[in-house]
């Protein structure tokens, strides 16, 4: 039987990827970002491909209502859903000295509340069928803090509470959890980072570690991956 995944910020870089190494996999992917351009053009390509018809949403993950209603429509589309992947995010102005607070909102209300709303909608249907699987992509800066990533730590350790409470709340469900830590990766997102001599990672290296604890027997739980640059 296939599998439905949904992905959400999956119109550029770790969500794009995951969504394409899904589809490669045999999995039924659901594509849902803002950028309608964008999704239209990856999810056309999956589908030059792929045995199993990918498609896609137009959602603020932020925006509760929106969420709910991609939600609904997947499940009259396809019935349940088996994962969902919390991947959308931002990484705004994060120094509290800054007082940038509509770069704090925006965080929080994306990488925080983007969370919380999808998964809240999808688990129900998980619970009931005792089999799903939520995945998010939190960061390496929510274990470690620095100097100008104060506000964006605290949404990503936030993150990581959000999937340490979960596993303890599924337990024995057949609900599996998973919180996937990248360290600095190649996508549009670094030109925020500090600069390092070190290579970045590719996106297809968060494919790769999501593939890896979705593909393990239903006995396996991966609760945590940190994928760092060598």
């Amino acid at each position: 039987m296939t599998k439905t995944i949904i992905v959400s910020g999956a119109s550029s870089g770790i969500g794009e990827a995951i969504a394409k190494k899904l589809a490669e996999n045999e999995f039924q992917v659901i594509l849902v970002a803002r950028n309608k351009e964008r999704l239209e053009k990856i999810t056309a390509e999956i589908n030059n491909t792929s045995t199993h018809p990918a498609s896609y949403y137009q959602v603020d993950v932020s925006n509760r209502d929106q969420v709910e209603d991609m939600v609904s429509a997947v499940q009259k589309e396809v019935g349940s859903v088996y994962g969902y992947i919390n991947n959308a995010g931002l990484m705004l102005e994060s120094e509290v000295k800054k007082g940038d607070i509509d770069s704090w909102d925006q965080m929080i209300d994306v990488n925080i509340k983007g969370v919380l709303y999808g998964t809240s909608l999808v688990l129900p249907d998980m619970i009931k069928n005792e089999a799903g699987h939520i995945i998010n992509i939190s960061s390496v800066s929510g274990h470690e803090v620095t100097k100008v990533s104060t506000v964006y730590s605290a949404t990503k350790f936030a993150v990581r509470a959000i999937s340490q409470g979960l596993e303890k709340e599924l337990a024995k469900t057949g609900v599996r959890v998973t919180n996937i830590s990248p360290g600095m990766v190649d996508t549009r997102l670094l030109a925020n980072r500090q600069k390092t001599d070190r290579k970045p990672l590719e996106a297809e290296d968060i494919a790769n570690g999501v593939l890896y604890a979705l593909s393990q027997p239903s006995y396996v739980n991966v609760n945590e991956l940190t994928i760092r640059p060598n």
